[in-house]
């Protein structure tokens, strides 16, 4: 089953001085399947946060149909099992992190038993539990977006809708809340969110799109769009002697000597043994060798340069 399906939704608006439209979003299909993470990709203005908007109903769509659940979406049971963050979400900051989440989840007629217990778990997931008794006004960005998070599950959705859910955040966060992901994935929810960090998608996600100037660039699962050729081979070797490293530069499209080790990139896979051989034959230690494949952020940059 779909969660979300989407035929020909578009989004237009009239310039206040000339009446021309412009195209917020125009002809955009889409279908994101049961227990999948999707990733939403695009610059500013893309469309991605517009997309978003018109499925929650805060936005209404110039032409085109849209379905949450096999149901319209502008049906009000499916908003029951949607849960939501918004790219800059606004809380009553005098409220503290456990109150808030005890607000909302009572808005979604949670008992209280059941909701003390998720709002632990919640807190502990999401690294705020020694923040839970904080005023809110007290949080930083990256704080405020954990609580985000937090609030958007309280009620254990079966469709979480993220807009840039990892903005703020610093790395060990990123890592936190990519890892919540993953948990929200296995605990059966699907999860649609939109994101610039191009490596937290190519980790989370099982299928991407990428949006441009409100049209569909490309979509697809991550191992049809990252294509499975090396590009390069990345050595890193120590010890080698001037001799070895003079061979071994001669056959790198980039080298550097570091002293006592080196890093060298083999573009011919053909290459590669030779250079195994030759740091054997040389009495010197192979640190890594990482073969470089195509990148989702390749494939992003490509299409926002229209390659």
């Amino acid at each position: 089953m779909d969660v979300i399906r989407i035929e020909g939704l578009s989004k237009y608006y009239r310039h206040q001085l000339t009446g021309r439209k412009i195209h917020a979003l125009e002809g955009l299909n889409l279908n994101v399947g049961q227990g999948e993470t999707f990733g939403f990709l695009g610059p500013n203005g893309a469309g991605k946060t517009t997309t978003i908007k018109l499925l929650l109903g805060l936005l209404f769509p110039s032409s085109g149909k849209a379905w949450l659940f096999d149901k319209p979406y502008t049906d009000i049971r499916v908003k029951q099992d949607i849960g939501f963050l918004p790219e800059n979400p606004y809380f009553y900051d005098y409220l503290k992190g456990e109150e808030i989440l005890y607000f909302i989840g009572k808005l979604y007629g949670m008992n209280s038993v059941d909701l003390k217990k998720r709002i632990d778990y919640l807190l502990e997931n999401v690294g705020l539990s020694q923040a839970r008794h904080l005023p809110l006004h007290k949080y930083s960005k990256g704080m405020l977006q954990r609580i985000g998070l937090a609030q958007a599950v309280i009620h254990k959705p079966k469709l979480v809708i993220l807009d840039e859910p990892l903005t703020g955040l610093d790395p060990i966060g990123r890592k936190e809340i990519r890892d919540f992901i993953f948990t929200l994935k296995d605990e059966g929810s699907t999860i649609f969110f939109s994101t610039h960090i191009l490596s937290d998608a190519e980790m989370i996600c099982d299928r991407v799109a990428i949006l441009m100037k409100g049209k569909l660039a490309k979509t697809g699962k991550m191992t049809e769009l990252l294509s499975p050729k090396v590009k390069t081979y990345e050595i890193v070797a120590a010890n080698l002697t001037e001799e070895g490293k003079r061979a071994l530069k001669q056959v790198s499209t980039r080298f550097v000597d570091e002293g006592t080790q080196v890093a060298a990139s083999i573009e011919d896979e053909s290459k590669v043994q030779t250079v195994m051989e030759l740091i054997q034959k040389d009495k010197a230690r192979l640190i890594s060798l990482i073969p470089q494949r195509e990148s989702l952020e390749e494939i992003f940059i490509q299409e926002v340069k229209g390659k």
